[in-house]
């Protein structure tokens, strides 16, 4: 998909994802290499929208897997469709049942959940396998075998092969430890708050019609407050978000009152708001 680092970089942006080099790199390797990519870091700091900017620049379909505690193989690999198939049965009464499991186990019958969607697909795929730490540890052992071979094993069915690779990216918030055979199997990329610059060049992008300076004081107030011991640190969606706010309430300039009133759109807990207005001094920042 990506002739260079630059490439990809370059690609990016155009979709409107700016990466750092260090994302741009493992991009790359990911695909030139052929190997998964674990992006893990704090929510909110672009790891789902990374797969999607990678699916739009390739032209390629996203197939997502949103895990969750209690997902399992009905829902991440496949399932039959058992209505259809006890019709099937009920229509058939006069086959013997080796006439009819020969049928009723057929393609006709399967319902493909994400990971055999990826893998059955002959057009450029992006699987992303979102929240992945969220998932029961069992459900790491479904993954194994499509990370390591491309390939789903159906035993009704037989083993069926990716004839095209997709490209996959699995998302950790690190809720919990993946274990080493996952993550021996992928590249490894962190992605953690960006340096000022780099989410500065974010919200002028993502908050058209923002002032230079303004964005600069958006960028500067995050910071400290990221430098604070809070519950939930404001991650870079919440920086465009609060930059979108000011926008609409017509603020020029960060004073005390503007910050005062909006904290709610970057701070989510009471205990943190009220950490950050007696501690933040904008006079400082």
């Amino acid at each position: 998909m990506f002739s260079s680092v630059d490439d990809v970089s370059a690609r990016l942006a155009e979709s409107g994802y700016l990466a750092s080099p260090a994302v741009a790199t493992t991009v790359f390797l990911a695909d030139r290499l052929g190997k998964p990519l674990l992006v893990e870091g704090p929510a909110g700091v672009g790891k789902t929208e990374l797969a999607k900017a990678v699916a739009r620049v390739a032209e390629a379909r996203l197939v997502r897997l949103q895990c969750y505690e209690g997902v399992d193989e009905s829902r991440a690999l496949y399932e039959w469709n058992h209505a259809k198939q006890l019709l099937r049965i009920s229509a058939g009464r006069d086959e013997t049942w080796d006439e009819a499991r020969t049928d009723i186990f057929s393609e006709e019958f399967l319902l493909p959940r994400p990971l055999l969607t990826a893998i059955r697909g002959d057009e450029p795929t992006v699987l992303l396998i979102d929240e992945t730490d969220k998932a029961d540890v069992e459900v790491e052992g479904l993954l194994l075998e499509v990370l390591s071979d491309f390939q789903v094993t159906v035993p009704e069915l037989g083993t069926i092969t990716a004839t095209r690779r997709p490209f996959v990216v699995l998302t950790s918030n690190a809720s919990r430890e993946l274990s080493e055979a996952l993550r021996r199997r992928c590249l490894f990329l962190h992605i953690g708050f960006p340096e000022e610059e780099l989410e500065r060049r974010i919200v002028r992008l993502k908050v058209p019609g923002i002032e230079a300076a303004l964005a600069e004081s958006v960028v500067r107030v995050i910071g400290a407050l990221r430098a604070m011991d809070l519950r939930k640190a404001p991650s870079v969606a919440e920086t465009i978000d609060w930059a979108r706010t000011l926008l609409a309430l017509g603020a020029t300039t960060l004073d005390e009152n503007v910050v005062r009133d909006s904290l709610g759109v970057i701070l989510k807990h009471q205990d943190d708001i009220l950490k950050a207005g007696a501690k933040l001094d904008l006079d400082a920042v």
